[in-house]
């Protein structure tokens, strides 16, 4: 579930912070730029595990401050395929049902990857497994809270970076008049997640812990 990554960069220690120890001002830059960021193809960071090598610091013409290059290890959170975890159900909706770590909460069971028979109640917003007995099918709900395990079958990382302005040509036909976007409404974009995980319960042992320890 998490890993240590080494990484090189190079940190800017401003001339207020001079007076700490070189170590201390690099850790706490280095947490301050990467804690709780998610980078592309990497995971979501979450702290600085230890600092491997310094080189030495310059301070540039115009600029009061140092410039250090640093080869560090970070801790990063990054499960590995078929990884199995155990989290909280934050919500569920058409889409699935929505897991989160407590840290980190983009995970999403498809209602394929469910226990079968599955079925979404609309009026309670919550999906469930239509489990088959003697006595005939039992709902088991999969509630708002409940802890449940899961197996990651996938992940999925998007370049969240900002994007350059519109073209030229659509900021002339703008100026002349013309209307060259869907209407306000359609404007809204859904921001999309940097890191998301795609998991899977319709295995046996999976699914709420209630289920099994029952």
């Amino acid at each position: 579930m998490f890993v240590l990554v080494e990484m090189v960069d190079t940190v800017r220690i401003s001339p207020w912070d001079f007076h700490k120890r070189l170590n201390e001002a690099i850790a706490e830059e280095l947490n301050k730029k990467l804690a709780n960021k998610v980078v592309y193809n990497v995971g979501l960071c979450i702290c600085l595990y230890d600092i491997t090598k310094l080189d030495d610091s310059f301070i540039f013409p115009g600029d009061g401050a140092s410039h250090t290059k640093v080869n560090f290890r970070y801790v990063v959170f990054h499960p590995f395929l078929d990884e199995v975890l155990v989290g909280k159900i934050k919500y569920c909706s058409q889409e699935g049902v929505h897991v989160t770590m407590g840290f980190f909460d983009d995970i999403l069971i498809p209602p394929e990857s469910l226990q079968q028979p599955a079925k979404f109640d609309e009026a309670e917003q919550v999906w469930l497994w239509e489990y088959e007995t003697d006595e005939g099918a039992h709902d088991l709900y999969m509630d708002q809270g409940e802890e449940i395990r899961f197996r990651v079958t996938d992940e999925v990382f998007v370049d969240t970076s900002p994007t350059g302005p519109a073209s030229a040509s659509e900021d002339t036909a703008a100026q002349s008049g013309q209307s060259t976007g869907p209407p306000p409404e359609a404007t809204v974009e859904k921001k999309e997640a940097p890191y998301t995980l795609i998991g899977t319960i319709s295995e046996p042992g999976l699914g709420l812990l209630s289920w099994w320890n029952n």
